[in-house]
């Protein structure tokens, strides 16, 4: 699809994963085919996280970050490996809070903290200020957080695919569900007994959420 531009649509825009040193990562990446579209650079507010980010050759957005310190509401993974684990998934919504209202009825996840912070990779995307601030949220499950939601600009677009495909970039997001008989949505696949990793003989299927979100769900 070219006229797909990464972080300029609606879904799932990238992954975060833990590391254990950002700046060390930082170094690893530069002479690699991916490109550092955010150096390593500590939020404002949240000095437990220290994230940098960059684009994969096929248009892929990956987050690499530095858990420093749990916070007070949650608590984070730690790395042990120098690139480890997934973090986070990211979503970009068209209403964020339609969208955590979405996910609080259908899956039962709350809603986490709500900040706005400046976020220069949103902002060189969209060629606005990167002094603008950018409203984001989570999705939590008890101390636990998966889940970036952040609220897009109005010139955000839905993400252009070929008929009866994927989305280009990243497509679905999979998700753990300890009580599957609760939930209740837009069956895209309907649920049924899966073979095979991650399935191992349980039943999953797959969910369309706010702006064509695909949700798939596996029985725990």
């Amino acid at each position: 699809m070219p006229e797909y531009k990464p972080l300029t649509t609606y879904g799932w825009n990238s992954i975060e994963i833990c590391v254990q040193d950002v700046l060390a990562a930082h170094e690893r990446i530069k002479p690699s085919p991916f490109e550092v579209i955010g150096p390593p650079r500590e939020i404002e507010g949240l000095p437990a996280i220290y994230p940098m980010q960059m684009k994969g050759p096929d248009g892929e957005i990956v987050y690499l970050t530095q858990i420093r310190d749990d916070l007070p509401a949650y608590d984070l993974p730690r790395a042990t490996a120098p690139i480890d684990r997934l973090f986070i998934l990211v979503i970009g919504c068209s209403d964020m809070h339609a969208s955590l209202k979405w996910f609080d009825d259908t899956l039962g996840f709350e809603t986490g903290r709500v900040m706005e912070i400046e976020y220069h990779m949103l902002a060189d995307a969209f060629g606005t200020p990167r002094t603008e601030l950018h409203t984001i949220s989570t999705g939590i499950h008890g101390r636990d957080v998966f889940l970036e939601l952040d609220q897009y600009p109005p010139a955000a677009k839905q993400r252009p695919q070929h008929e009866g495909m994927l989305v280009p970039g990243c497509c679905v997001g999979s998700f753990l569900h300890p009580d599957f008989d609760s939930i209740k949505g837009d069956w895209v696949s309907p649920p049924k007994v899966r073979e095979g990793a991650p399935y191992n003989g349980k039943r999953s299927g797959t969910l369309r959420g706010p702006d064509g979100l695909l949700v798939e769900v596996i029985e725990l």
